[in-house]
């Protein structure tokens, strides 16, 4: 029974350590890879209104180190003569969020009468 426990431990430690090598080659080649954000808007609403500018959020150092990728989703509005008012978070990496919602701020849209809210989404790959 202790030469069937033993072999089952030898086993187990190859085991964890071919997945270790496994992990690291991944995380390591994907580090090569340069991180990039962009900018779209969702299909939110059949009446859109035009962005005259886009500013692309920069990718966070720590997200860039850790190699977090995702999508954030920001509600905005934007005042009659297109700046952008406010902003609500909807969904995304909490490490991703701060540097879309800076960018989104910069934005500026096309004049309309009233007050619209926009559906914007930033990809971070």
């Amino acid at each position: 029974m202790a030469g069937r426990f033993t072999l089952n431990r030898k086993t187990m430690k190859l085991r964890m350590g071919i997945l270790g090598v496994t992990l690291s080659l991944l995380v390591g080649g994907s580090a090569a890879l340069t991180p990039r954000a962009q900018a779209q808007e969702a299909a939110a609403e059949s009446v859109k209104r035009k962005v005259k500018i886009k500013v692309v959020p920069e990718y966070p150092p720590l997200a860039k180190q850790m190699n977090v990728t995702g999508r954030v989703k920001i509600e905005a509005t934007a005042s009659p003569d297109g700046h952008v008012t406010s902003t609500k978070v909807i969904g995304g990496s909490p490490l991703l969020v701060n540097s879309a919602m800076d960018a989104l701020k910069k934005w500026r849209f096309e004049s309309t009468a009233k007050e619209t809210t926009e559906i914007i989404e930033f990809d971070f790959h």
